[in-house]
């Protein structure tokens, strides 16, 4: 967390009245986008796949009716497809630039594909084992395989073109700095042939008489207080300062703002006199640039998270299914009203969600925006409620947000409610930076809780500890570290004292 954060626009507040050319962008229907690294390992999982595929194929309906089943023909097919990713590999082909149908994408598969059989055909003959495979299984095998190959290719290309089309496979980027630094970065990267860089505005601080309206016909869509609000509403993935490495002040309190942010900021250095080693620079397209924050959990992270919390929640679940259901009959049992209860939270990105819980409370007394919190021996609370509040058996629920709705992980902060305060003040105005903890999803459990950070908040001092503990998970996420706390977790919920 950055020393002396300014505190950013108030959740708890009227959201923050955007200009209209602002708020006609962000009202327009934004899909969530593709991560090109994603897309470029799933290519090369189904190729390979593919390549086995068409091997074992013409192997099954010719080699063994006529000789029987040879362990060796899968061997070979196996390592056909390892050579025939590497391959591609190395034909640079294996990029969102190739996918979108290029017709030298083709001569170069065909070309990487020829490679590979004289490669198989070269070691057969060396190594003297080529009377043992059928040439022609090795040709049909060759000729079926660039046929399947292709077709691949073109349908992939037709995707390709649609995902295009909808703006998926693009990063939606602001530039910060409305001068004549900021029109040449704005045209350097427009120049650049096959980029997925798509520029939706710029943001400066200066008032409209000292910066243009408009920068190389994009429009000047606020100031960096507004692009914190803008972001929330509409898809931001990267923001880049054009601003000179000599604005060091006026660079550092944009970022105290934008900081809390889940984009990639990166600093243009395209203009700057002063040069860095090469390895000090990332690139987009041709233009330098210095990386200042990174969104976290992107590109295959996703995807390693989104099983974690799909395989291993649905298990959680299973699991504590019996212990659910003699929850629910024992609230029934206990007082009138719903067994589960819904609460308005904040979630990523600081948008509500709405989460499950065991019903704790009276029914006539429930706080859906937790303005009051809980306290020891809360009248407000039931007989079961006291129990399943200390013991965290009311938070099982969530496992449905988790595994069906997807708005909530496994592990992550724990998303608070909407008026939720500590020494009667929201928690944004607590504590500086509190909403780069909605960087990520929230989740049921997390690093803060196992280290003692759960239960009553009404101190500056406890949400503080809260939000400290949550920015350390997400700047050193793995899966390692969620089952560790998945693990942990029990035995943190043991040590009660602090659950009301």
């Amino acid at each position: 967390m950055l020393d002396g954060a300014a505190a950013p626009p108030k959740a708890s507040a009227a959201p923050r009245a955007l200009s209209t050319a602002a708020q006609t962008i962000a009202e327009r229907p934004t899909p969530s986008s593709y991560s090109p690294i994603v897309l470029a390992g799933t290519v090369r999982l189904i190729e390979f796949g593919l390549v086995m595929l068409v091997g074992l194929a013409v192997y099954l309906a010719y080699v063994v009716p006529l000789d029987g089943f040879g362990w060796h023909y899968p061997l070979a097919i196996v390592a056909i497809a390892a050579i025939a990713t590497l391959a591609f590999q190395a034909a640079d082909i294996y990029q969102v630039q190739a996918f979108r149908g290029y017709e030298k994408q083709y001569f170069r598969l065909a070309a990487a594909w020829s490679v590979v059989f004289l490669i198989v055909i070269g070691i057969s003959f060396f190594a003297k084992t080529g009377d043992q495979f059928s040439r022609v299984w090795l040709g049909s095998f060759y000729i079926v395989g660039l046929i399947a190959l292709i077709i691949f290719r073109r349908a992939l290309f037709l995707m390709v073109r649609r995902w295009t089309q909808d703006g998926r496979l693009e990063r939606r980027a602001v530039i910060v700095g409305a001068d004549e630094k900021g029109a040449a970065l704005i045209e350097s990267i427009l120049a650049q042939r096959d980029t997925d860089i798509r520029i939706i505005g710029a943001f400066d601080d200066r008032g409209d008489e000292r910066a243009p309206t408009a920068v190389s016909g994009l429009p000047k869509l606020g100031t960096v207080d507004d692009l914190v609000e803008f972001a929330r509403r509409t898809r931001v993935d990267l923001v880049i300062f054009s601003l000179p490495i000599s604005a060091e002040s006026r660079i550092l309190q944009m970022l105290k703002k934008l900081w809390v942010l889940p984009v990639d900021i990166r600093l243009a250095a395209h203009a700057n006199k002063l040069r860095f080693r090469p390895r000090a620079y990332s690139y987009i397209g041709n233009i330098p640039v210095l990386d200042v924050f990174d969104k976290p959990i992107t590109d295959w992270d996703v995807v390693m998270k989104w099983l974690f919390d799909k395989i291993i929640g649905s298990l959680i679940l299973i699991a504590a299914s019996p212990i659910m259901l003699i929850t629910a009959i024992a609230i029934k049992l206990d007082s009138r009203g719903p067994v589960l209860f819904k609460q308005k939270r904040y979630g990523f990105n600081n948008e509500l969600i709405e989460v499950y819980k065991f019903r704790s409370m009276y029914v006539d007394q429930c706080d859906a925006t937790a303005a009051k919190l809980v306290q020891k021996h809360d009248p407000r609370v039931t007989r079961v409620g006291r129990f399943i509040r200390k013991t965290s058996i009311d938070e099982l629920p969530q496992l449905f947000n988790v595994v069906f709705k997807g708005n909530l992980s496994l592990v992550g902060p724990r998303p608070h409610a909407v008026h939720a305060k500590a020494e009667n003040r929201v928690y944004d105005e607590a504590v500086d930076g509190y909403f780069a903890r909605h960087r990520v999803k929230p989740g049921i459990t997390g690093w803060a809780q196992i280290n003692g950070w759960r239960g009553e908040t009404d101190t500056q001092e406890k949400i503080q500890g809260r939000v400290e503990h949550d920015l350390y998970y997400i700047e050193n996420w793995s899966v390692l570290f969620d089952l560790y706390i998945v693990a942990a977790t029990p035995f943190a919920l043991a040590k009660s004292e602090n659950a009301y």
